[in-house]
């Protein structure tokens, strides 16, 4: 990259040195936190590590991509340092048929983070002093299945998972600072266009990365059983979708239309749809007004 990272004064490049300081303990899931300049793809790398034998654990972030990608194939730009774009490599220990809940997982565990923490007010009490921090109204951030992080009805994140072996390389794209004329698409939204209190993207990584600890961990305890671990009534909880007329594309163009009564024990969405009720695996979710 040409430019200093420091050029942009409201984009401050993070701090690998300190986000391995705090996350980083012989008891943590966190091994190492490895910050880049620029990548192609912080999953792709990831994946690469992962066909070598990296243990899980480990942490990929990207202050820009070149070749960032959402769901379904499709395209993920931002300006450097204006969001988190990281990828996280995972061993999960449980059988195959479980690991469906994963991406759920880190959606649900990114979005109650978002939920705790994008209310927190940091103040200058004077230039030079100590900080005071109090409370404002956090972002009612919601998830749409499986795993796009919503606010209202724009799209302020989402959650790619890629499958390596026995590995699952975990990537979340998160637009912290963008601009309206930044958007990738007109659907979009940002921490900042949305006014959340608090945007400092060190903290709000560790929020998220401690919440996918803690949720990852339960799961795991718990065999990947997404019922026993509470993990399935708390998706539920979040889930803008539940409830809500629908119209699902999946594989092969296949289309139906219908209302969302649940997301059952294996992750998938139960529709009710004028032919009768039907489960979606796989599929891009629209939600009709």
């Amino acid at each position: 990259m040409s430019e200093s990272p420091f050029t942009d004064l409201a984009r401050p490049p993070l701090n690998e040195r300190a986000l391995n300081r705090m996350l980083v303990r012989p008891e943590s899931l966190w091994r190492r936190v490895r910050v880049v300049a620029e990548t192609g793809s912080t999953n792709v790398d990831l994946a690469e590590a992962a066909r070598r034998g990296e243990p899980e654990g480990a942490v990929l972030v990207a202050e820009s991509q070149r070749a960032g990608r959402g769901r379904l194939g499709r395209s993920w730009t931002a300006p450097p340092r204006s969001g988190l774009t990281f990828s996280v490599l995972l061993r999960p220990p449980v059988e195959a048929a479980a690991l469906g809940w994963l991406p759920l997982l880190t959606g649900l565990a990114a979005a109650e983070a978002l939920r705790r923490v994008t209310g927190r007010v940091t103040e200058d009490l004077t230039e030079g002093s100590a900080r005071r921090n109090g409370r404002a109204a956090a972002l009612d951030v919601r998830l749409k299945w499986p795993n796009d992080l919503m606010v209202g009805d724009r799209k302020l994140g989402g959650i790619l998972a890629e499958r390596v072996g026995d590995a699952v390389v975990m990537g979340v794209g998160l637009n912290v600072s963008l601009r309206e004329e930044e958007l990738p698409v007109p659907t979009a939204t940002s921490l900042l266009l949305e006014g959340a209190a608090f945007r400092e993207r060190e903290a709000l990584l560790r929020a998220i990365l401690r919440e996918l600890e803690d949720w990852y961990r339960r799961w795991t305890a718990q065999g990947g059983d997404a019922e026993g671990s509470g993990l399935r009534a708390a998706y539920r909880d979040l889930c803008a979708t539940l409830g809500r007329q629908v119209r699902v594309v999946m594989p092969g163009d296949q289309e139906i239309t219908g209302r969302v009564a649940d997301v059952d024990a294996a992750g998938c969405l139960v529709v009710v749809t004028p032919e009768g009720e039907q489960t979606v695996g796989a599929g891009d979710v629209v939600h009709v007004r």
